[in-house]
């Protein structure tokens, strides 16, 4: 180990994933012990066992003792991840039954006393609290750091209540993510203001909002997800190009995006949609629990290539109420790939069972077809699919997915079927459930 290069001993110990087994790795050589001090990321995580250990042994040494003296013996940090293992995270309030604050990680008090050591050179900064202990203290952390970390680039919280007292313009912050927030900024004003220069931002589970309107000139990619129901939601970004939003039934739905190409959006309902014209929409994922509202937030999209359909709803597969693939066409015209989750594709079924399926001049464009399957009644899947071949000359790929809680031998029958069908191009298949990732199994040419 003293024969490798110190760069090359300073990039393996920089890669740790629990930078506590540094201290381990000091008592193997004096050279690892040299250079272990001028790593540039740290990692500290507190497990069960650590957390455990801790309430079993009182006079153990505490996890922020631990992190405070790592970080101020550390002079070259430009990352900085704390944070609980999943396993923690998972706890209620029932499983504990003390009040201490030694994991609330978000303690603007226990922030202080190791951020000045690293202030100056750092730039990413991470923080994954101890929901417990931290959905009832309010934390003044960003206050403390965006007035001491003045090149910050990345910053990470989750797990926390903050507010947004004392927090300065932060003009170096272009990465932003909050994930499962307790936030003061009901309308988003505050931070609007102090990170004026974000190009990625994470707003994922942030409670506390009534009319939160994001509002940044240089943003570039968004996920926003909200719980809960605030009156209205607004995005103003002229050079943000993909978006991913997951919101409830907001009375209004505002974009002005005019360069978005990417656009993922789940809602169940809204009262009012405003979205100005996407002239640079190309790849768009929709989830809605009417489908009809595709015609209420899209009159017509001729730029959209790839569109994705699902909806929020449990749909009956009977007696559809318009011609399914007459409505897409309307409004995407120019698809080449077109997928449907389980939802819509039951809809689509619905359509094609009462004869309301139609051709539609568009349906010539589309190259790749993609169907979550619910098979009731497998000739019906047949001659569905069947009809979607013949109707699509330009046809290059068919990927279907077949429920994993489907007969197996019903299974086994239809993927058969398929493969019989008259179809030149390539036929791939696989399974899908509620809550997993889509397996894929056999491609089939």
């Amino acid at each position: 180990m003293d024969n490798l290069p110190p760069s090359l001993l300073l990039e393996i110990l920089s890669r740790l994933a629990d930078s506590s087994d540094l201290t381990r790795c000091r008592l193997t050589c004096k050279t690892l012990n040299s250079v272990s001090y001028d790593v540039t990321s740290l990692r500290l995580l507190c497990t069960y066992q650590r957390y455990a250990y801790s309430r079993a042994h009182p006079s153990s040494t505490p996890f922020k003792s631990l992190v405070t003296r790592f970080i101020t013996r550390m002079s070259q940090l430009d990352s900085v991840s704390l944070g609980v293992d999943d396993s923690l995270t998972g706890l209620s309030f029932d499983d504990v039954e003390d009040e201490e604050n030694d994991l609330h990680l978000t303690d603007a008090e226990f922030v202080s006393d190791w951020l000045i050591s690293v202030e100056k050179s750092l730039k990413t900064l991470s923080f994954v609290d101890f929901w417990v202990q931290a959905c009832w203290r309010r934390s003044y952390v960003l206050s403390l750091i965006s007035n001491h970390c003045l090149r910050l680039n990345e910053l990470v919280v989750k797990n926390a209540w903050l507010s947004m007292e004392g927090v300065t313009q932060m003009s170096s912050l272009t990465s932003l993510t909050l994930e499962f927030i307790r936030l003061d900024d009901e309308n988003l004003s505050k931070l609007n203001e102090c990170f004026p220069c974000l190009q990625t931002l994470n707003l994922l589970g942030v409670g506390g909002l009534l009319d939160p309107k994001i509002c940044f000139k240089h943003l570039k990619s968004c996920r926003w997800t909200i719980s809960n129901a605030p009156l209205s939601l607004t995005v103003v970004a002229p050079e943000l190009v993909s978006l991913k939003l997951k919101c409830v039934k907001p009375r209004t739905l505002v974009l002005e995006t005019p360069l978005l190409s990417d656009f993922n959006l789940t809602l169940e309902t809204a009262d009012s949609f405003v979205i100005r014209e996407l002239r640079h929409l190309q790849k768009l994922r929709v989830e809605l629990n009417l489908l009809c509202d595709l015609v209420s937030l899209f009159p017509c999209c001729v730029t959209v290539k790839a569109l994705s359909l699902d909806s929020t709803n449990k749909v009956k597969v009977v007696g559809a109420e318009y011609p399914f693939l007459e409505l897409i066409y309307d409004v995407f015209p120019n698809i080449s790939s077109l997928s449907l989750g389980p939802g819509v594709y039951s809809e689509m079924e619905a359509s094609f069972r009462v004869g309301k399926l139609y051709e539609g001049k568009g349906l010539k464009f589309l190259e790749d077809f993609t169907a979550h399957l619910i098979i009731s009644d497998v000739e019906v899947t047949l001659s569905l699919i069947s009809f979607i071949i013949g109707s699509c000359s330009n046809l290059r790929r068919v990927s279907l997915l077949i429920h994993r809680e489907l007969d197996p031998v019903t299974a086994s029958s239809f993927i058969s079927r398929c493969s019989g069908l008259c179809f030149r191009g390539q036929l791939k298949w696989g399974f899908w459930k509620e809550g997993s990732k889509d397996v894929w199994v056999s491609d089939i040419v």
